[in-house]
């Protein structure tokens, strides 16, 4: 994540940032380096978590019928406490895209006209203006019931982008909004939330996709997320996990570690 490598378009890199604006093709520039709590610490290039509590032991995948497609905060994919990524480590079927206000992307809107998908923006019930477009979770079994593929399109980043991303994003605007509703508490430890009822990424997929017949791929999700969630905490104690813990155990039996 912290590594800036090229993929087959000259002008973007892996991690999401452009070199240039990508409306008016003016020079951007470079993005300072990762200075927070916790940039100096040696991280594995696997997983990018502290060496001190390597996260690969456990890497897992699963599958699902329904899809999960990020559309990322620029500055999200520089946040080693970022959750989105766990959500593609365990669903390899997982689409991120990079959110820039004035230029959408490409594939994700050829993705969004392609019949195939039923895309779903997750996102509160709480304004009025769009309430005839909001739906249960009942939508997402009516989907597959038409042979169809549901998929989850999840606002990455803190509540104030996600709340601009979905207001400034014109081609959100025809799709049905899925609000999360859960009883669940959040279990992150790295981020201090504005209320315990607002879950990470990565628990707002695990959540939805349990309540969607995913069963099999949130359990595989949260289990990973909590072995992230523990690692990185102990690791910025700097304590070793020396006894798996039991979600630890748990994907090391997924992976037939005995």
């Amino acid at each position: 994540m912290q590594h800036e490598t090229l993929d087959t378009c000259a002008n973007r890199p892996l991690d999401g940032a452009l070199s240039h604006d990508p409306a008016t093709g003016h020079p951007r520039p470079p993005r300072r380096e990762f200075k927070s709590r916790g940039s100096f610490v040696e991280r594995c290039p696997g997983c990018n978590l502290p060496e001190l509590n390597c996260l690969c032991p456990y890497a897992v995948s699963a599958e699902s019928e329904a899809r999960v497609w990020l559309l990322t905060h620029s500055m999200e994919h520089h946040k080693p406490t970022n959750t989105g990524r766990l959500i593609r480590d365990v669903l390899p079927e997982t689409e991120v895209f990079t959110w820039y206000r004035t230029a959408p992307d490409e594939r994700l809107l050829a993705l969004l006209d392609d019949a195939r998908y039923a895309p779903f923006v997750i996102f509160p019930d709480d304004q009025p203006d769009y309430a005839e477009r909001v739906v249960g979770i009942d939508a997402v079994a009516q989907a597959k019931g038409e042979g169809r593929i549901p998929v989850l399109i999840l606002l990455d980043g803190t509540w104030r982008q996600a709340r601009r991303i979905f207001r400034k994003s014109p081609y959100l605007d025809a799709l049905p909004v899925l609000p999360l509703r859960t009883e669940r508490l959040t279990r992150y430890r790295l981020r201090k939330p504005a209320s315990a009822e607002h879950l990470c990424t990565a628990e707002v997929a695990a959540e939805l996709l349990r309540q969607g017949g995913d069963a099999d791929a949130a359990q595989a999700l949260d289990d990973y997320f909590d072995a992230f969630n523990d690692s990185y905490a102990a690791s910025r104690r700097f304590e070793k996990i020396e006894t798996p813990t039991a979600a630890m155990q748990r994907l090391l039996a997924r992976r037939g570690v005995g």
